[in-house]
């Protein structure tokens, strides 16, 4: 007589058909979960480890190729001893490095007057001019973000501290900066009715950003002015418009 009598039928054995699968408890855990708890601590803390001293090494690496600044002048020397000489790098971050400077270029014309006299007007600040136009327009122009602040990169990479040009391309940029300058003084009608703008002077003012209120870093806060000296206009218009052109281009090379 069969030991099971209860007068219903056997449960069906694990490996029979009809059988429920087996709990994941029930199997061998694999893994970190199972380790046992220290072992499992252990791996935990290795892991954070692991984790600060990536976060430190991404760090350390972005403030030593990143421009000079708050942190880099405080802490400069704490970031050479960790990238040297083991994380040394030879590539910089940013190419150019922003500016930390406000640079405005200003104009003034000396303009024949009607009545046979001269008179010097003050001084037009053309960039504070592109900065109102920009300011507040979602889809600012090229010309208005770009075309005064490249010409004046252009005439500053062709001359020299004394504004003397260097190489071919001195004379073609001054020929853009003042072709520029002289149609913005025509389009404000600086030169009145029956007046006639003859020579035109410009200059840079740069001052210094000012650095955020928690730094201890200190900056002049005296603009720098570059004057250069008076131009004449030319008199024949289209071949000022002829090399202009060029210079429209060359400068656009060398951005």
């Amino acid at each position: 007589m069969d030991a099971y009598d209860g007068g219903s039928k056997a449960p069906p054995g694990p490996d029979e058909p009809g059988a429920a699968p087996p709990s994941p408890l029930a199997e061998g855990r694999t893994g970190v979960a199972g380790l046992s708890l220290p072992y499992q601590i252990g791996v935990a803390v290795a892991l954070a480890v692991v984790a600060v001293l990536v976060c430190v090494q991404v760090g350390m690496v972005f403030l030593h190729v990143a421009p000079s600044n708050t942190v880099t002048k405080q802490h400069g020397g704490a970031i050479d001893d960790w990238i040297y000489p083991e994380f040394e790098q030879n590539w910089k971050l940013f190419a150019p490095n922003p500016l930390q400077q406000n640079i405005a270029v200003q104009v003034r014309a000396q303009v024949a007057t009607g009545d046979g006299g001269t008179r010097t007007t003050g001084w037009y600040d053309l960039s504070a001019q592109d900065g109102r136009a920009i300011d507040g327009n979602l889809l600012p122009s090229h010309t208005q973000q770009n075309e005064l602040r490249r010409a004046w990169d252009f005439f500053v990479a062709t001359h020299d501290g004394q504004n003397r040009p260097v190489g071919l391309r001195g004379s073609l940029s001054e020929t853009y900066l003042r072709r520029i300058v002289t149609l913005r003084l025509e389009r404000d009608d600086v030169a009145g009715k029956g007046g006639a703008v003859e020579l035109v002077q410009i200059r840079s003012r740069t001052t210094n950003v000012k650095p955020p209120k928690w730094s201890d870093e200190t900056v002049s806060d005296r603009p720098v002015y570059r004057v250069l000296p008076w131009w004449s206009l030319p008199k024949n218009s289209e071949s000022t418009v002829a090399t202009a052109a060029g210079a429209d281009r060359a400068a656009g090379s060398a951005q």
